[in-house]
């Protein structure tokens, strides 16, 4: 994981040059494809460590430790022993929850301050397919976030389109219609390549 100053200046904030697990300070971490990454208004980095199947945390002071996941598969409740596929995306709210695109599993899930891990939207079942959270169907989500009002948006690789998830959890389609190709406009007239 790497810093940017705003002068221009590239450091290693954590993480070594070989592939691997390990929590620890510095370039004593590793990780093995992080793919997404989100900061907290105190400077603390999360990051979705994908081929380890877990959420990551960084201090400001570069100390890496493990905040979610176990090993591959699917699995809600406590953070330690939750499973995740492949996380992407992931970003923070104003209150410390954390929400992931847990790409492998077609799910969206939160971590709340308390460290338990739940879905919030999404079946083991892809497809394309909006309702509740219960129902609704994902197709390899790649990313998250969420605005000033509690609503996520979701970028999906496979259904070629961005979702909605409102506070009560319906899913529904922002832009796109499942169909890959280029298209400006609203809506469905919408198209998107493997966002």
């Amino acid at each position: 994981i790497r810093k940017i100053t705003p002068n221009g200046i590239v450091s290693t904030l954590a993480g070594a040059d070989a592939i691997g697990f390990a929590d620890g300070s510095g370039i004593n971490a590793q990780f093995d494809q992080p793919q997404g990454i989100t900061v907290d208004s105190e400077g603390t980095v999360y990051v979705s460590d994908s081929n380890n199947h877990k959420i990551r945390k960084i201090t400001p002071e570069g100390i890496v430790t493990t905040i979610a996941g176990s090993t591959i598969g699917f699995s809600d409740g406590n953070a330690s022993s939750a499973q995740f596929n492949a996380p992407y995306g992931i970003d923070i709210d104003g209150s410390g929850f954390i929400y992931i695109a847990d790409l492998g599993n077609n799910r969206i899930r939160r971590i709340t301050p308390e460290s338990t891990v739940s879905t919030i939207a999404g079946i083991d079942e892809s497809g394309f397919v909006d309702g509740t959270s219960a129902t609704a169907q994902l197709n390899l989500p790649t990313d998250v976030t969420i605005d000033n009002l509690g609503n996520i948006y979701v970028t999906e690789f496979s259904n070629n389109a961005i979702r909605k998830i409102n506070i009560n959890g319906n899913v529904t389609t922002v832009a796109g219609t499942g169909d890959n190709g280029f298209a400006n406009g609203i809506g469905a007239t919408a198209l998107f390549d493997q966002p």
